[in-house]
């Protein structure tokens, strides 16, 4: 589905990857999450990425529309004067089914379709975000930190939508949260210093061995958690 061919710069390095399902990727801060997601989007210009066997310069603008859609960690709003309601508007593109109503209601922002853009707070602006992303329903999704900012209640409810197969089509996901990775049971890619020092399944990643490899006495899997180990 999407492929990167050493892909080499100052942040990432002798990067080779194939994606072809729902994907986690995991690293530590400043390890290079999201400029790889940049350079799978086509964000940062490059040679070395293919989507469906066809380089992004390959690529209709429609097609490019149609088929991934990056969402970021922070929303940016450059008119100060636009509402939630009109955000959304101009996040569909004609491949989503749902409308705006419903999904407001699924994301719990009902209330806020007529408050300024500007207005939110971070976690709404995170809910905002995450409903723009399935109103535009592209072939594939790349979350940034979709539950940085949410409390427990509004991560589940985005867990809940990511789990699902109702939404979104194919999901690559970049987060600090183990347990929220965990739980979902996506293949893994995980970035230490710019290099992918482990990719493959779920169940490969999340063993004891690998825990104190990339995470030392940090974290530990309780009865089915991953949890701090505080």
């Amino acid at each position: 589905m999407l492929a990167i061919n050493n892909y080499q710069s100052s942040i990432l390095h002798d990067i080779s990857l194939e994606i072809k399902g729902n994907t986690i990727i995991l690293g530590s801060n400043g390890s290079g999450k999201s400029t790889l997601a940049k350079v799978m989007v086509g964000i940062i210009e490059n040679e070395a990425t293919t989507i469906l066997g066809k380089k992004h310069h390959e690529l209709s603008r429609i097609q490019k529309i149609e088929t991934i859609n990056y969402i970021p960690s922070k929303l940016e709003i450059f008119d100060e004067y636009m509402s939630v309601q009109e955000f959304l508007e101009l996040s569909f593109i004609g491949i989503s089914k749902i409308k705006v109503q419903e999904l407001a209601s699924l994301l719990g922002i009902s209330t806020l379709l007529e408050h300024n853009c500007q207005t939110l707070s971070s976690g709404e602006s995170q809910l905002l975000l995450m409903a723009s992303c399935i109103a535009h329903n592209a072939l594939i999704t790349i979350l940034d930190e979709p539950t940085s900012n949410l409390d427990q209640i509004k991560t589940k409810r985005v867990f809940d939508i990511v789990n699902s197969n109702e939404y979104l089509q194919h999901k690559i996901i970049i987060t600090h949260d183990l347990n929220f990775a965990y739980k979902l049971g996506f293949d893994i890619v995980f970035i230490q210093s710019g290099k992918v020092v482990f990719q493959g399944s779920n169940e490969a990643f999340f063993c004891a061995k690998n825990m104190e490899t990339f995470f030392g006495n940090s974290v530990k899997i309780v009865e089915n958690f991953v949890v701090s180990n505080l």
